[in-house]
């Protein structure tokens, strides 16, 4: 399957395309891979988007669509993929159909990992990362340490990162609503959106998403 997978901050995105990759044995494609595999290889796309993002710009989309395209082509990507973090605005979304139609393939699913704002801000607002190296994390809520402010591992000092902050992380669902959020009615359209909820343990959300997929699979 081509599945898309999307979601606000917080929703566990990370967390359960690495899961339904290795359920589904395609491979898991995110941006910030792409990005980072592309800088570290320095790549002509990787010295690119450096440059940009040197400068304090953001990467173009035709730079991002590059690398997606690039990886997409790789031979274990030839039974499909799971995208995740793009495309992550409609004209990125519009480009990635374009792109797959010159293939001869298209986009299966698109699976939308549905969670309340209040919760996306219990989630994130609540983690709290040791300073040590390895870091480990906590959660205030739901694994707080048996100290406030020690891990508990190494008893390194246990800090709330800046862009974890309530403030921060609203701001952040914000651009969510008005970049990303869009390209889910976009999809709507081609009859592809799958919604579950992200809330419960992990594997209950990812057998929830499985049995959505297959679902949606023998509908088609």
């Amino acid at each position: 399957m081509r599945i898309v997978l999307v979601g606000p901050p917080g929703a566990g995105k990370g967390t359960q395309a690495v899961r339904l990759a290795e359920k589904l044995a395609i491979p898991h494609i995110s941006t910030g891979d792409l990005f980072r595999a592309n800088i570290s290889q320095q790549t002509e796309l990787g010295k690119l988007a450096k440059s940009y993002m040197d400068a304090g710009n953001l990467v173009p989309d035709e730079v991002t669509i590059a690398m997606a395209k690039d990886r997409m082509e790789q031979p274990d990507a030839e039974g499909g993929f799971l995208l995740d973090g793009f495309p992550r605005n409609v004209s990125q979304a519009e480009a990635l159909d374009e792109l797959l139609v010159t293939e001869g393939i298209k986009v299966d699913a698109v699976l939308d990992l549905e969670v309340p704002e209040e919760e996306v801000v219990k989630r994130i607002a609540g983690r709290r990362l040791c300073r040590n190296e390895p870091s480990h994390v906590f959660h205030v809520t739901y694994s707080p340490p048996k100290k406030e402010g020690v891990c508990d591992i190494c008893g390194g000092e246990l800090y709330q990162r800046d862009d974890d902050s309530e403030e921060t992380v609203r701001k952040r669902l914000e651009v969510y609503h008005t970049q990303t959020e869009p390209i889910i009615d976009y999809y709507k359209t081609q009859g592809l959106v799958v919604t579950i909820s992200s809330l419960g343990p992990v594997d209950e959300i990812t057998q929830r998403a499985l049995e959505a997929l297959k679902r949606e699979k023998a509908e088609q």
